[in-house]
């Protein structure tokens, strides 16, 4: 079984006392937290008890900015790749899932990936919500901006890595309606 990021959507934030009320579906994917994952949570970025796991190591960002940024990153992406089916395909599928489960939050749970190493997963998520996800969206500004050519190029050349993640209405975690 892969170790996964899950990420997901709802109207309000999970505390230690409660997780929200209704919880959408929105990705996993195996073995990482994608770079797709990193933008969607990266405006509004804040760290938040799990709705899974035991300790706060969920991490919590704006829908509408977040989809957004990713939005218009695939749209940046998609000018160097124009011939390719596949990379059209996964944009509109992703774009329509966005659109049929939006919410107030995005909500990113990390930890099968933080506990995949012997580093505290804490202060995985803590550098995660502080230098890895400010440093994603950084470089996709820069991108958008036509400033930063050479990681564009990087990600079209491997953009099933970092956007084609499983989207679904139902994840190996789950929440009742």
């Amino acid at each position: 079984m892969a170790n996964r990021s899950y990420l997901y959507s709802a109207d309000s934030m999970p505390s230690e006392a409660e997780v929200p009320k209704r919880i959408r579906c929105i990705s996993e994917h195996n073995w990482d937290i994608p770079l797709a994952h990193k933008l969607m949570v990266g405006r509004g970025t804040t760290i938040v008890p799990s709705m899974i796991w035991n300790p706060p190591i969920g991490i919590a960002g704006d829908y509408a900015d977040g989809a957004a940024l990713l939005r218009e990153l695939l749209r940046t992406v998609g000018k160097g790749l124009e011939d390719d089916a596949e990379f059209a395909e996964c944009v509109a599928r992703t774009k329509a899932h966005l659109e049929k489960q939006q919410a107030k939050y995005f909500l990113l749970e990390t930890g099968e990936i933080v506990s995949m190493t012997d580093d505290d997963p804490e202060a995985s998520v803590r550098r995660l919500a502080s230098e890895d996800i400010p440093d994603a969206v950084a470089k996709a500004e820069a991108a958008i901006a036509g400033q930063n050519d050479d990681w564009l190029t990087s990600v079209r050349a491997d953009w099933e890595r970092h956007f084609a993640s499983f989207y679904s209405e139902a994840l190996y975690f789950s929440f009742p309606s």
